[in-house]
């Protein structure tokens, strides 16, 4: 096994375009991606919001089922990723199982996914830091702590990318350590009506009232929590032993992810009581008005403020993390198209450090940008920024995956590798599943991004699809990147000659 990946051109690229290989390993590349799918954040903003608006006490379940669809997924992913290693992961599959057309669409799809989560992270942050710092007494705009932490970020991404993976390793160990222990302390107490594995892992529960319904909507908030996942393949040209480090890399985030958010939700499930869900979410959170007091105020109660504090800060450092592994997974994906010539070569230049270094400023400065045009014209960091941008990203994510399961299947129809399993039957269920997902994210579009027309209550079965002009064009960003993707494929042939040799290979 050699350094080299295998989709490399025929000739060898200069030292200014290649990525630094053998700088990360399995822990590493998890460490990035489970720090992308930002678990504290989820647990505290998503989780009571799925409880109260859907299936309650089987919430739980629903994140279980969820994981389990994606593990699916990874079978095919898994596998084909033992079959080539490049940084445009998504892209790069489906262009090689595909062809080269498709593959240009994916990737302006999944463009799309990774600027807008980082944007929406950007507004989260700007909230969380701006109403921690008021505190103290320090009142500053929330676009002021943005652009702070921006410029932190941006300098990390032209690093190399080891040195970001630790500040991530670190920050995301003291993440789960706190989750971990807040979710013992209050399992181990039992809570007022003790463990009910049935009213959170029941099948019967966790699709209680249909997906138009209430199983819809945890559902949904369940696919958002795990935007991220997919990032192991981004890194696998620099990964130690990309072939294997990927597909592992791959099962253990899922693994991770899957079992994290379970576990934590029982247990908040458990410390309510699994028959008052409903009015304890109520309670704790302030009808909704603060989605974290439900996680905060059950630590308190089980183990201490002390710990809620430390639940506190790390929010802050959960939100920065995120931040940094986006930063990283949106560079990427730019440095893989301008090497394979879809947008102009300087976006393949690296730094000494082996970072894509244009790549990290195109991503710096469309956020940039975005986050002053937001500034300016007074809108809000949150129901605005965050709410709009991440409910883009799952759509364009959940979009891409069904395509990469498709090449999958298309790919091995003329290769090698695999088995019948993994090749055909669990890509072909996991395209049904994923299609299922993302027909509930679009019809729960108003939920998630707040673009329900006046007047409509959303957490209705019969007010899917009913959205404002904005919703529907908001909904539509992914598909309109998919077809710009398509059309600059077909204009940009000549160009794209890289490309071919790279999927050939």
């Amino acid at each position: 096994m050699t350094d080299t990946p295998t989709s490399a051109p025929a000739s060898t690229p200069a030292p200014s375009s290649t990525l630094r290989p053998g700088r990360l390993g399995v822990l590493g590349i998890v460490f990035f991606v489970v720090a992308a799918s930002a678990p504290l954040i989820g647990i505290t903003g998503a989780v009571p919001v799925a409880m109260l608006l859907g299936n309650g006490a089987a919430v739980p379940g629903a994140y279980l089922a969820v994981g389990i669809t994606l593990l699916i997924f990874s079978v095919g992913y898994a596998t084909m990723s033992r079959s080539m290693t490049n940084s445009g992961a998504f892209f790069a599959y489906v262009g090689k199982g595909l062809g080269l057309n498709a593959g240009v669409a994916a990737a302006f799809a999944a463009l799309v996914a990774y600027v807008t989560i980082q944007l929406a992270i950007y507004g989260f942050f700007g909230v969380v830091v701006s109403g921690f710092a008021t505190g103290f007494g320090l009142e500053l705009p929330w676009y002021v702590w943005s652009l702070l932490v921006w410029v932190i970020v941006s300098a990390l991404s032209l690093l190399s990318v080891d040195v970001g993976a630790k500040v991530l390793g670190v920050m995301l160990v003291l993440e789960l350590l706190v989750l971990v222990v807040a979710a013992v302390a209050i399992l181990a107490n039992g809570g007022p009506e003790g463990w009910n594995f049935g009213a959170s892992f029941n099948p019967t529960e966790i699709f209680a009232g249909g997906f138009a319904g209430t199983a819809g909507i945890a559902l949904a908030f369940a696919f958002a929590s795990f935007i991220g996942f997919e990032a192991t393949a981004i890194y696998g040209e620099e990964a130690k032993d990309p072939k294997r480090t990927v597909p592992i890399a791959t099962y253990v985030s899922i693994g991770v992810i899957s079992v994290l958010f379970a576990l934590v939700s029982f247990a908040m499930v458990t410390g309510m009581g699994a028959s008052q869900v409903a009015d304890k979410v109520i309670e704790l959170s302030g009808g909704l008005a603060d989605p974290a007091g439900v996680l905060f105020g059950l630590t308190e109660q089980y183990v201490g403020s002390w710990l809620t504090v430390a639940m506190g800060i790390l929010v802050i450092t959960s939100l920065f993390a995120g931040l940094l592994a986006f930063q990283n997974a949106a560079s990427r994906y730019f440095f893989a198209l301008g090497r394979g010539g879809v947008l102009p070569q300087a976006m393949a230049k690296t730094n000494k450090a082996g970072a894509p270094v244009n790549g990290v400023i195109l991503t710096s400065a469309l956020a940039a940008l975005v986050m002053i045009i937001f500034a300016v014209a007074g809108l809000d960091p949150f129901a605005n920024l965050f709410s709009w941008m991440s409910s883009i990203t799952v759509i364009a994510i959940v979009l891409v995956e069904i395509l990469v399961s498709l090449a999958v299947i298309r790919y091995f129809m003329t290769h090698e590798g695999g088995n019948v399993w993994s090749t055909k039957i669990a890509p072909a269920l996991s395209i049904v599943l994923l299609g299922m997902g993302l027909y509930l994210l679009m019809s729960r579009f108003n939920l998630l991004a707040g673009t329900v027309p006046e007047g409509v209550d959303p957490s209705l079965p019969e007010s899917a699809w009913l959205l404002n002009p904005l919703g529907w064009f908001l909904v539509l960003v992914p598909f309109l990147a998919l077809i710009i993707g398509y059309v600059v494929a077909l204009i940009n042939k000549k160009e794209n000659e890289q490309l071919v040799k790279d999927f050939a290979s």
